[in-house]
């Protein structure tokens, strides 16, 4: 039941009403935000994906409505999704377009729905399936990584699925999605730097890879590696630009190439604009250490 702390993330606001717990002029007034009709959010709560997510839910949930694609992947923990990524739902009839969310019709078999965050959601496996046979090659591969990374879902359930409804939408290029698939992938940038390294004919690297001295002792782990080179490739999100965890890094680099590593740090740009430079950068230096790609 809604109670007064229920206000705290997204809500209808007719049930509040009609528990007492706001009035229609607090209701439209600066304190909250309407997400979507008779679903409102505290105005200083971020509407990200989680938020819009939870509000698409309240407003489908009576109609047989579940959240699924990007929504369903982010309440099950994998955060996937592009930014300003629409809240999607599956409902069994029709519901009215509204801005911020994407609306797909069907009947959602209950094996394939689970709970999450107190909403019925499509489960890994079906979110998985959904995902990869919609999205882009690449960030289908992000969308399996993350749901394998953060659940018990296997990849390999997608090829599997597909041997039992082989006329689905977008089922043929399963195959390539799940060869490139690695569930140790730990972030979506760190598997679009994989994915497109292997895309551009370099061999497959290691994932989080962990590079150990002559005892045995672990000296570090690294997004991905090419051992027989002794090169590691890391990529720097946000936190490494804080200045403890440069410093860190730099360390960690240097301790590195005393055993014969080197690292090769790589941002944003790197993996987007600049990935064909990445590539060959990384083509040039496994030529140099030995290892011919």
């Amino acid at each position: 039941m809604l109670h007064r702390a229920g206000l705290d993330a997204p809500f209808r606001g007719s049930e509040a009403r009609a528990l007492g717990l706001v009035s229609r002029g607090e209701l439209y007034g600066p304190r909250f935000v309407r997400l979507f009709p008779d679903v409102f959010a505290p105005g200083a709560l971020e509407p990200d994906l989680a938020v819009r997510s939870l509000a698409a839910y309240l407003l489908v949930r009576d109609r047989g409505g579940v959240l699924a694609g990007y929504s369903a992947a982010r309440l099950l923990g994998a955060d996937c999704a592009p930014r300003n990524a629409p809240a999607e739902v599956l409902v069994p009839g029709y519901v009215r377009a509204h801005r911020g969310l994407r609306i797909g019709y069907a009947s959602v078999p209950e094996p394939d729905v689970t709970l999450a965050a107190g909403c019925r959601v499509t489960t890994a496996p079906r979110t998985g399936w959904d995902l990869a046979r919609r999205l882009p090659l690449v960030e289908a591969v992000v969308a399996v990584d993350a749901l394998a990374h953060r659940t018990a879902f296997d990849p390999a359930d997608l090829l599997a699925r597909r041997a039992g409804e082989p006329g689905a939408r977008g089922c043929r290029r399963l195959a390539s999605v799940v060869a490139l698939s690695d569930p140790r992938a730990e972030s979506p940038m760190e598997t679009r730097l994989r994915v497109g390294l292997v895309r551009a004919g370099l061999p497959v690297p290691e994932v989080q890879c962990p590079i150990v001295d002559e005892h045995g002792f672990t000296l570090a782990r690294v997004d991905l590696a090419y051992p027989a080179a002794r090169l590691a490739v890391e990529y720097d999100g946000a936190l490494h630009f804080d200045r403890r965890r440069a410093e860190l890094d730099r360390r960690r680099d240097s301790l590195l190439a005393r055993y014969g590593w080197e690292t090769l740090r790589l941002v944003a740009d790197d993996v987007g604009i600049g990935l064909f430079q990445t590539t060959q950068r990384v083509r040039d230096i496994l030529e140099l250490r030995g290892r011919p790609a």
